[in-house]
């Protein structure tokens, strides 16, 4: 059975999904093991969906502040980055984290 990261949890619909499932589980309306069933579940979904759907290259730029590698995740922590996206939009923020997983489907991930 594949293992998906949880860091996706961590985004907007992530934190909205756990914030409602927090207060159904409160309610008595679903059990805590429902809840985790669910959030596992969004975890494989969103991952799958990802690796399916988003076809866009796209380049950064910007200073690195920060790296690290832990259990085979990269961090990085870029200051004043543009993003370049295909069809050369752009977009330029402060600051970003960006978090890099080993793909467990890769010929040498194994």
């Amino acid at each position: 059975m594949p293992i998906f990261y949880e860091f996706y949890r961590q985004s907007s619909i992530g934190s909205a999904l756990a914030d409602s499932l927090d207060e159904l589980i409160m309610t008595g309306s679903i059990t805590p093991q429902l809840a985790m069933k669910v959030l596992l579940q969004f975890d494989k979904s969103v991952a799958e969906t990802l690796a399916k759907e988003v076809k866009t290259k796209t380049t950064v730029k910007g200073h690195l502040h920060n790296y690290r590698l832990v259990e085979d995740v990269w961090t990085f922590d870029v200051q004043n980055a543009t993003f370049k996206m295909d069809g050369n939009q752009m977009v330029t923020v402060p600051k970003v984290r960006i978090v890099s997983c080993k793909n467990a489907d890769a010929p040498d991930a194994k």
